[in-house]
Protein backbone atom coordinates (compact mmCIF):
# COMPACT_ATOMS: atom_id res chain seq x y z
CA UNK A 1 0.00 0.00 0.00
CA UNK A 2 1.34 3.44 -0.93
CA UNK A 3 0.40 6.89 0.28
CA UNK A 4 0.74 10.18 -1.54
CA UNK A 5 3.42 12.47 -0.18
CA UNK A 6 1.99 15.83 0.80
CA UNK A 7 4.00 18.82 -0.38
CA UNK A 8 6.01 20.55 2.29
CA UNK A 9 4.59 23.75 3.70
CA UNK A 10 5.97 26.75 1.82
CA UNK A 11 8.79 28.50 3.58
CA UNK A 12 7.51 31.66 5.32
CA UNK A 13 8.37 34.82 3.43
CA UNK A 14 11.02 36.84 5.21
CA UNK A 15 9.83 40.33 6.19
CA UNK A 16 11.07 43.13 3.97
CA UNK A 17 12.20 45.09 7.01
CA UNK A 18 13.54 43.63 10.24
CA UNK A 19 14.84 45.55 13.25
CA UNK A 20 18.45 44.96 12.20
CA UNK A 21 17.88 46.35 8.71
CA UNK A 22 16.11 49.40 10.09
CA UNK A 23 19.29 50.64 11.74
CA UNK A 24 20.16 52.17 8.35
CA UNK A 25 17.25 51.67 5.91
CA UNK A 26 18.59 54.14 3.33
CA UNK A 27 21.95 52.40 3.24
CA UNK A 28 20.54 48.91 2.70
CA UNK A 29 22.00 47.57 -0.58
CA UNK A 30 18.67 45.84 -1.27
CA UNK A 31 16.54 48.86 -0.41
CA UNK A 32 14.70 48.96 -3.76
CA UNK A 33 13.69 45.31 -3.54
CA UNK A 34 12.56 45.67 0.06
CA UNK A 35 10.56 48.83 -0.61
CA UNK A 36 8.78 47.16 -3.52
CA UNK A 37 8.03 44.07 -1.41
CA UNK A 38 6.71 46.27 1.38
CA UNK A 39 4.38 48.33 -0.84
CA UNK A 40 3.09 45.22 -2.58
CA UNK A 41 2.15 43.82 0.82
CA UNK A 42 0.30 46.91 2.09
CA UNK A 43 -1.31 48.07 -1.17
CA UNK A 44 -4.86 46.86 -0.33
CA UNK A 45 -4.99 48.83 2.95
CA UNK A 46 -2.71 51.71 1.95
CA UNK A 47 -5.42 54.34 1.42
CA UNK A 48 -7.31 53.41 4.59
CA UNK A 49 -4.19 53.70 6.72
CA UNK A 50 -3.28 57.01 5.09
CA UNK A 51 -6.68 58.52 5.84
CA UNK A 52 -6.92 57.17 9.39
CA UNK A 53 -3.40 57.96 10.56
CA UNK A 54 -3.11 61.40 8.95
CA UNK A 55 -6.65 62.35 10.07
CA UNK A 56 -7.26 62.92 6.33
CA UNK A 57 -4.53 65.57 6.23
CA UNK A 58 -2.83 63.55 3.48
CA UNK A 59 -5.47 64.79 1.04
CA UNK A 60 -5.01 68.39 2.16
CA UNK A 61 -1.25 68.05 1.64
CA UNK A 62 -1.80 66.84 -1.91
CA UNK A 63 -4.13 69.77 -2.62
CA UNK A 64 -1.38 72.09 -1.36
CA UNK A 65 1.07 70.40 -3.74
CA UNK A 66 -1.25 71.01 -6.70
CA UNK A 67 -1.59 74.68 -5.74
CA UNK A 68 2.17 75.15 -5.41
CA UNK A 69 2.71 73.57 -8.83
CA UNK A 70 0.82 76.50 -10.37
CA UNK A 71 -0.79 74.31 -12.99
CA UNK A 72 -1.43 76.01 -16.33
CA UNK A 73 -3.92 74.86 -18.98
CA UNK A 74 -2.46 72.05 -21.08
CA UNK A 75 0.57 71.49 -18.83
CA UNK A 76 2.02 68.01 -19.28
CA UNK A 77 2.42 66.40 -15.86
CA UNK A 78 4.20 63.32 -14.54
CA UNK A 79 3.54 62.10 -11.00
CA UNK A 80 6.41 59.82 -9.95
CA UNK A 81 6.05 57.19 -7.21
CA UNK A 82 2.33 57.75 -7.65
CA UNK A 83 1.28 54.85 -5.43
CA UNK A 84 -2.50 54.48 -5.48
CA UNK A 85 -2.87 57.60 -7.58
CA UNK A 86 -4.24 60.29 -5.26
CA UNK A 87 -1.94 63.09 -6.44
CA UNK A 88 -2.14 61.98 -10.08
CA UNK A 89 -5.92 62.21 -9.95
CA UNK A 90 -5.76 65.58 -8.19
CA UNK A 91 -3.59 66.98 -10.99
CA UNK A 92 -5.90 65.53 -13.65
CA UNK A 93 -8.91 67.06 -11.90
CA UNK A 94 -7.22 70.49 -11.84
CA UNK A 95 -6.31 70.30 -15.53
CA UNK A 96 -9.82 69.16 -16.42
CA UNK A 97 -11.28 72.06 -14.43
CA UNK A 98 -9.11 74.56 -16.31
CA UNK A 99 -9.73 73.13 -19.77
CA UNK A 100 -13.34 71.85 -19.45
CA UNK A 101 -12.14 68.30 -19.95
CA UNK A 102 -9.91 68.80 -23.02
CA UNK A 103 -6.68 68.30 -21.06
CA UNK A 104 -3.51 66.32 -21.85
CA UNK A 105 -2.83 62.98 -20.22
CA UNK A 106 -1.35 63.03 -16.71
CA UNK A 107 1.07 60.15 -16.21
CA UNK A 108 1.34 58.32 -12.89
CA UNK A 109 4.51 56.24 -12.61
CA UNK A 110 5.33 53.69 -9.91
CA UNK A 111 7.50 50.60 -9.65
CA UNK A 112 5.07 48.55 -7.52
CA UNK A 113 2.50 46.93 -9.80
CA UNK A 114 0.10 46.19 -6.96
CA UNK A 115 -0.17 49.91 -6.18
CA UNK A 116 -0.72 50.76 -9.85
CA UNK A 117 -3.61 48.31 -10.13
CA UNK A 118 -5.40 50.07 -7.28
CA UNK A 119 -4.66 53.47 -8.85
CA UNK A 120 -6.24 52.34 -12.12
CA UNK A 121 -9.36 51.09 -10.33
CA UNK A 122 -9.61 54.32 -8.33
CA UNK A 123 -9.35 56.51 -11.43
CA UNK A 124 -11.98 54.45 -13.24
CA UNK A 125 -14.33 54.78 -10.27
CA UNK A 126 -13.73 58.53 -9.89
CA UNK A 127 -14.48 59.30 -13.51
CA UNK A 128 -17.55 57.08 -13.64
CA UNK A 129 -19.34 59.61 -11.40
CA UNK A 130 -22.02 61.94 -12.83
CA UNK A 131 -20.66 65.22 -14.14
CA UNK A 132 -17.46 63.87 -15.69
CA UNK A 133 -17.08 63.67 -19.48
CA UNK A 134 -17.41 60.17 -20.92
CA UNK A 135 -13.74 60.13 -21.91
CA UNK A 136 -12.46 61.65 -18.62
CA UNK A 137 -10.75 58.41 -17.60
CA UNK A 138 -8.48 58.79 -20.63
CA UNK A 139 -6.91 61.88 -19.00
CA UNK A 140 -4.80 59.63 -16.74
CA UNK A 141 -2.38 56.88 -17.64
CA UNK A 142 -0.66 54.75 -15.00
CA UNK A 143 2.56 53.04 -16.05
CA UNK A 144 5.26 50.95 -14.41
CA UNK A 145 8.58 52.79 -14.12
CA UNK A 146 11.60 53.78 -12.07
CA UNK A 147 12.13 57.29 -10.65
CA UNK A 148 15.84 57.04 -11.41
CA UNK A 149 15.35 56.04 -15.04
CA UNK A 150 12.22 57.62 -16.52
CA UNK A 151 11.21 56.46 -19.98
CA UNK A 152 10.64 60.02 -21.14
CA UNK A 153 12.46 62.29 -23.61
CA UNK A 154 14.56 65.23 -22.45
CA UNK A 155 12.61 68.45 -21.80
CA UNK A 156 9.23 66.84 -22.45
CA UNK A 157 7.01 67.75 -19.45
CA UNK A 158 6.00 70.85 -17.51
CA UNK A 159 5.54 69.45 -14.00
CA UNK A 160 7.12 66.51 -12.19
CA UNK A 161 5.80 65.59 -8.76
CA UNK A 162 6.72 62.99 -6.18
CA UNK A 163 4.69 62.63 -2.98
CA UNK A 164 6.15 60.77 -0.01
CA UNK A 165 8.40 58.84 -2.35
CA UNK A 166 11.78 60.56 -2.61
CA UNK A 167 13.02 58.94 0.61
CA UNK A 168 12.11 55.51 -0.78
CA UNK A 169 14.36 55.93 -3.83
CA UNK A 170 17.75 54.20 -3.70
CA UNK A 171 19.60 57.31 -4.93
CA UNK A 172 17.56 60.53 -4.41
CA UNK A 173 20.17 62.69 -6.18
CA UNK A 174 19.95 60.50 -9.27
CA UNK A 175 16.16 60.76 -9.22
CA UNK A 176 16.28 64.56 -8.84
CA UNK A 177 18.69 64.76 -11.79
CA UNK A 178 16.30 62.63 -13.83
CA UNK A 179 13.41 64.93 -12.95
CA UNK A 180 15.50 67.89 -14.09
CA UNK A 181 16.30 66.12 -17.37
CA UNK A 182 12.69 65.50 -18.37
CA UNK A 183 11.39 68.96 -17.41
CA UNK A 184 11.15 71.73 -19.95
CA UNK A 185 12.81 75.08 -19.16
CA UNK A 186 10.54 76.79 -16.66
CA UNK A 187 9.15 73.41 -15.57
CA UNK A 188 8.32 72.86 -11.92
CA UNK A 189 9.35 70.08 -9.58
CA UNK A 190 7.08 69.41 -6.60
CA UNK A 191 8.33 67.18 -3.78
CA UNK A 192 5.95 66.33 -0.94
CA UNK A 193 7.64 64.62 2.00
CA UNK A 194 7.35 63.98 5.72
CA UNK A 195 9.60 65.94 8.07
CA UNK A 196 10.39 65.72 11.76
CA UNK A 197 8.90 68.77 13.56
CA UNK A 198 11.46 71.19 14.97
CA UNK A 199 9.25 72.36 17.85
CA UNK A 200 10.27 70.30 20.89
CA UNK A 201 6.73 69.74 22.19
CA UNK A 202 5.41 68.87 18.74
CA UNK A 203 8.37 66.55 18.20
CA UNK A 204 7.63 64.74 21.46
CA UNK A 205 4.05 64.05 20.35
CA UNK A 206 5.25 63.13 16.86
CA UNK A 207 7.75 60.60 18.22
CA UNK A 208 5.09 58.96 20.38
CA UNK A 209 2.50 58.83 17.63
CA UNK A 210 4.67 57.93 14.64
CA UNK A 211 7.33 55.98 16.49
CA UNK A 212 5.12 53.90 18.78
CA UNK A 213 1.34 54.17 18.32
CA UNK A 214 0.94 54.36 14.54
CA UNK A 215 3.13 51.33 13.73
CA UNK A 216 0.95 49.20 16.00
CA UNK A 217 -2.45 50.41 14.78
CA UNK A 218 -1.45 50.52 11.10
CA UNK A 219 -0.06 46.98 11.29
CA UNK A 220 -3.29 45.86 12.97
CA UNK A 221 -5.45 47.42 10.24
CA UNK A 222 -3.35 46.05 7.39
CA UNK A 223 -2.37 42.69 8.86
CA UNK A 224 1.08 43.54 7.52
CA UNK A 225 4.01 41.20 8.07
CA UNK A 226 6.51 43.06 5.89
CA UNK A 227 7.62 45.54 8.55
CA UNK A 228 6.23 48.43 6.51
CA UNK A 229 5.00 50.47 9.45
CA UNK A 230 8.26 50.08 11.31
CA UNK A 231 10.08 51.27 8.20
CA UNK A 232 7.90 54.37 7.75
CA UNK A 233 8.87 56.36 10.88
CA UNK A 234 12.46 55.12 10.71
CA UNK A 235 12.80 56.13 7.05
CA UNK A 236 11.59 59.64 7.93
CA UNK A 237 13.82 60.14 10.98
CA UNK A 238 16.95 58.93 9.14
CA UNK A 239 16.29 60.75 5.86
CA UNK A 240 17.75 64.03 4.65
CA UNK A 241 16.50 67.09 6.53
CA UNK A 242 14.72 70.04 4.97
CA UNK A 243 17.85 72.12 4.41
CA UNK A 244 19.69 69.16 2.89
CA UNK A 245 16.85 68.36 0.49
CA UNK A 246 16.73 71.99 -0.64
CA UNK A 247 20.48 71.82 -1.25
CA UNK A 248 20.07 68.56 -3.18
CA UNK A 249 17.49 70.17 -5.46
CA UNK A 250 19.79 73.13 -6.04
CA UNK A 251 22.75 70.82 -6.70
CA UNK A 252 20.80 69.00 -9.41
CA UNK A 253 20.04 72.24 -11.24
CA UNK A 254 16.83 73.62 -9.76
CA UNK A 255 16.42 77.30 -8.95
CA UNK A 256 13.86 79.25 -6.96
CA UNK A 257 13.75 76.36 -4.48
CA UNK A 258 11.29 76.84 -1.63
CA UNK A 259 9.88 74.63 1.13
CA UNK A 260 6.47 75.17 2.69
CA UNK A 261 5.86 73.51 6.07
CA UNK A 262 2.52 71.75 6.44
CA UNK A 263 0.55 70.83 9.58
CA UNK A 264 3.02 72.19 12.13
CA UNK A 265 6.04 70.68 10.43
CA UNK A 266 4.83 67.09 10.00
CA UNK A 267 5.25 67.43 6.23
CA UNK A 268 6.72 69.88 3.75
CA UNK A 269 6.13 70.71 0.11
CA UNK A 270 9.23 71.65 -1.87
CA UNK A 271 9.15 73.49 -5.17
CA UNK A 272 11.94 74.04 -7.65
CA UNK A 273 12.05 75.49 -11.16
CA UNK A 274 14.24 74.45 -14.06
CA UNK A 275 16.02 77.48 -15.48
CA UNK A 276 14.80 78.73 -18.82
Amino acid sequence: MTTDTLPADPKPTEPAWTDSRLSDPHGDPEKAKRVEQMFAAIAPSYDLNNRVHSFRRDQAWRKAAVRLAQVQPFDEIVDVACGTGDLTIAFADELSRQTQGASPVVFGIDFTQEMLEIAKQKAATSYAQPGFPEDAEQSIKFVHGDAMNLDLPDASVDIVSIAFGIRNVTDPLKALSEFHRVLRPGGRLIVLEFTVPTNSLMRLGYNFYCGWLMPKTATLISGDKSGAYKYLPRSVSTFTGKAELIEAMQTTGFGEVTAKSLTMGIAACYRGVKAG
